[in-house]
């Protein structure tokens, strides 16, 4: 599973681009979607790896982060208690590490935004004009998404 975050803005971007951040329900600077590992979505992401970062989630960020920055419809925040009364879950942990199994979808929930909208990270992105591997923030980070979405969390 894989976390892809849009670092930069789509000003002065190709069509091709924007077509595929879209795609990606990526639409603001910051938006989070979490997508299966599967050739269809590697693609896209290798498309606009020089506008997002991205990586392998493990269980236990996808947790903090769909309690933390979790929506619903209206702006409202995702609570054990509406997962328990739409879900056969027992609480957000329980429906975050079934979603990282791959036993269900943000749609198995409804009202559940796909987009998770997280703060600017904590003491800034080092550039956005490099990739993590020049020591900026674009582009593939591996295991490490994980400590730029607990910063951003």
């Amino acid at each position: 599973m894989f976390a892809v975050v849009q670092v930069r803005g789509t000003v002065n971007t190709r069509r091709e681009i924007k077509d595929t951040l879209k795609m990606l329900r990526l639409h603001h600077v910051n938006h989070c979607v979490v997508i299966p590992n599967t050739p269809e979505y590697l693609g896209m992401v290798r498309k606009v790896k020089d506008y997002v970062a991205y990586g392998e989630i493990d269980e236990d960020t996808l947790v903090t982060v769909m309690q933390t920055r979790g929506r619903l419809t209206g702006n409202r925040r995702l609570t054990d208690e509406y997962v328990k009364e739409h879900s056969t879950f027992g609480s957000i942990e329980e429906f975050a590490r079934a979603l990282y199994q791959g036993g269900v979808t943000f749609t198995d929930l409804p009202g559940l935004k796909p987009v998770l909208r997280l703060h600017p990270p904590r003491k800034g992105f080092l550039t956005i004009k490099r990739t993590f591997q020049q020591g900026g923030a674009l582009g593939y980070y591996g295991k490490e998404i994980n400590s730029l979405l607990y910063t951003m969390r």
